[in-house]
């Protein structure tokens, strides 16, 4: 009798604990919804794009732009691009909503450490979802008020909007290092190449640079690069989307940078220099360098090459 009536104390103390608890989460839950910013802008998201400007045969002469992004509807990003950063970032993206809790208690865990030993450091534990919150409608403050007011939004957007339109606005959104912003933007700089061109090492050192962008800069750290690639690899193979022989093939693959702005000739930089002045005073700035134009010119960049070899020709003469 003692043991069962122990047992029933034990049963009660732990549901009053769980009543107590919700109706803890219900409160924090009321007074943080207050005030919070509306999550239908991103319905009419625009983002900012870059101003391209190109000779008569289509050669890109300059881009003009204070972020380096070029925007790309979801329907046209490969899934081995979709692929890579899911695994990277929030392997439950499709079955989560919004926020995940392992991730969070995982979070909750390592912040209390941290506090313990002195370092005052917080980390995320952030789904894709919650990004994209962080990226388009609060501040990138590192407290606990932050991230209880974006599991909130994360969970209206996740009921609004599809994981598609979610995904969409994050590969378009999120920062990539060395001033690029988005994944096509990103494929250019560090590789040259459009997004369907990109081989599964590519993408996955692309998935592996927003953790940290800067310490992950592949042209400046590049061992830290690598071996944050080869774990987004590693997440890749065990999560089904690449199998062993195609893991075995990119890992064993070095790093293949391209120059950076290596796909940008230097055609007649004085007469871009013209069309940039035209376009400002015509559009104006805001126009110029976030209203994603595509300019079409009448230079003809074999002929300005021509022109500027018999220019030089003459002065040295």
């Amino acid at each position: 009798r003692g043991g069962a009536r122990f047992f029933m104390y034990l049963a009660s103390v732990l549901v009053t604990g769980l009543v107590l608890a919700a109706i803890g989460i219900i409160i924090v839950f009321n007074m943080y919804s207050q005030g919070l910013p509306d999550s239908g802008k991103l319905a009419t998201y625009q983002p900012a794009g870059m101003t391209r400007l190109y000779s008569n045969d289509g050669t890109l002469l300059a881009e003009y732009a204070k972020e380096r992004r070029i925007f790309v509807p979801f329907r046209l990003i490969p899934r081995k691009v979709v692929s890579a950063f899911v695994a990277a970032e929030d392997q439950n993206f499709y079955t989560h909503r919004g926020i995940d809790p392992m991730g969070i208690l995982r979070a909750f865990t390592a912040n209390l450490r941290s506090y313990s030993t002195g370092a005052h450091s917080l980390v995320g534990g952030s789904t894709i979802t919650q990004q994209v919150v962080k990226n388009f409608l609060l501040t990138r403050e590192k407290s606990y008020d932050r991230k209880i007011k974006e599991a909130i939004l994360a969970l209206r957007i996740t009921q609004t909007y599809s994981k598609d339109k979610i995904l969409e606005l994050y590969l378009n959104e999120i920062y990539l290092g060395m001033g690029t912003y988005g994944v096509v933007a990103a494929a250019d700089e560090y590789f040259g190449k459009d997004l369907n061109e990109l081989s599964t090492e590519e993408v996955a050192l692309l998935a592996a640079m927003p953790k940290a962008p800067a310490y992950y800069d592949p042209r400046k750290r590049p061992d830290e690069a690598l071996t944050r690639r080869n774990y987004v690899l590693g997440r890749m193979q065990e999560d089904g989307y690449i199998n062993t022989a195609e893991y075995d093939r990119a890992l064993a693959t070095p790093l293949n940078l391209a120059d950076a702005h290596e796909s940008i000739p230097h055609n007649a930089p004085f007469y871009a220099e013209e069309v940039r002045r035209w376009l400002l005073a015509k559009y104006g700035e805001e126009t110029l360098y976030r209203g994603n134009l595509f300019v079409k010119t009448s230079v003809n960049p074999r002929l300005q090459d021509m022109m500027d070899h018999s220019l030089r020709k003459a002065l040295v003469a």
